[in-house]
């Protein structure tokens, strides 16, 4: 149809000629519209006349009078849109106008509305509700009413934005009615994120809202998955498992194996967690064995207070082809509060560097008035 042709142009001579065409093509006059603002306001007119369901031509030809400074019509053909589309860009277009002209009662209203309808992207609802109020509680409650979709929308948003104290707050509330199947990752990845800059409280306290929920599996002792059972969750306080060139490690029913070819660096982590303690004195056992791993390996376990970095404990080195277990002890300084639990490995001057098996059975932390030796395994305490 030559109209058509003459319409998807895009220049407003083809335009005006389509209409020209087919005077009673409304899409025509709304594109118009676009391309020549000064005639804007009769030309939505002329839309509307043509079809009055079309709810784009509404909201531009209110917008036309809002500018104009007739803030009544303006609402009036804002509401007429919303009527004839119940999506979610009529709401958001009158939740925006009413933030604009100060009605926060009707901002709120539609913006609840605005929610309440399938969208993609509901990003734009969320920074205008973090204009008018950046309490995020008041936003969980009073525009997502505690929907989990929108919670979950919320939350990724804040992440978005890097307002991580804000995700905080409504992380609790995607806990009370999200699905641990479809926002397990999602929280999870905030406990990461809240990690990297440093709010290990805040990580640890979602992190035990996820485990005395049942969202994950979990000890409750220290170590966290202190026997290897389980393929570590990917959160610091989980094992992590470092991956480099010359050795290999897994966990098993068996417990946490690593293979070393010789050819690993010098100085490196084989695995990590981290754990709350409060201050005070501990003792930590570690149930292992190795294989073709002579003694001064330079395999050892070293308790780190996280805050400063400082090694609070380094065990003696790790060897042995039968079961072994190893005992040291350890002090939490006064206001610490997390520890790294480090596997790690740093040749030792003038020996070859290892090749061979570890297998580590157990590991576990107690008080250290609480630490028994257990009969029948070779102990060292150090």
């Amino acid at each position: 149809m030559r109209a058509d042709l003459l319409f998807r142009s895009g220049s407003e001579a083809g335009v005006r000629e389509a209409i020209r065409v087919a005077p009673e093509a409304w899409p025509y006059y709304v594109r118009l519209a676009e391309l020549n603002p000064s005639d804007a306001g009769e030309l939505l007119k002329t839309a509307l006349r043509l079809n009055p369901y079309d709810a784009p031509a509404d909201m531009e030809l209110g917008m036309h009078y809002e500018a104009e400074g007739d803030s009544a019509q303006a609402e009036k053909l804002l509401l007429a849109a919303s009527e004839v589309d119940r999506s979610y860009r009529p709401r958001w277009a009158l939740a925006y106008y009413y933030l604009r002209h100060g009605n926060m009662p009707g901002f709120w209203m539609w913006a609840r509305r605005a929610s309440d309808v399938p969208a993609d992207d509901l990003g734009p609802i969320f920074e205008l509700c973090w204009r008018v109020d950046p309490d995020p509680e008041k936003i969980a409650v009073a525009a997502l009413k505690e929907k989990p979709e929108l919670l979950r929308q919320y939350l990724v948003f804040l992440l978005a934005k890097n307002q991580l104290d804000a995700a905080d707050d409504v992380a609790p509330h995607l806990l009370k009615s999200g699905d641990p199947a479809t926002d397990t990752p999602l929280l999870l990845s905030m406990v990461t994120r809240l990690m990297s800059v440093g709010e290990a409280s805040s990580a640890n306290a979602l992190w035990q809202l996820l485990v005395k929920g049942g969202w994950v599996v979990a000890d409750v002792t220290v170590p966290n998955n202190s026997h290897f059972e389980r393929e570590p969750l990917p959160v610091s306080f989980d094992w992590s498992l470092s991956e480099n060139p010359g050795f290999h490690s897994w966990t098993s029913a068996s417990g946490l194996r690593t293979e070393f070819t010789g050819a690993e660096p010098g100085d490196c982590t084989v695995a990590e967690q981290v754990a709350p303690l409060a201050p005070g004195d501990y003792s930590m056992s570690i149930e292992y064995h190795t294989s073709q791993i002579a003694k001064n390996s330079g395999l050892h376990w070293r308790i780190i207070d996280m805050a400063s970095n400082a090694v609070l404990a380094t065990s003696s080195d790790l060897s042995g082809e039968t079961l072994q277990r190893t005992i040291f002890d350890f002090s939490v300084p006064p206001n610490a509060s997390f520890v790294r639990i480090r596997l790690a490995y740093r040749q030792v001057p003038g020996t070859p560097k290892i090749s061979g098996d570890l297998m580590v059975l157990s590991t576990a932390i107690q008080p250290e008035s609480e630490v028994q030796a257990d009969s029948g395994i070779d102990v060292l305490t150090e």
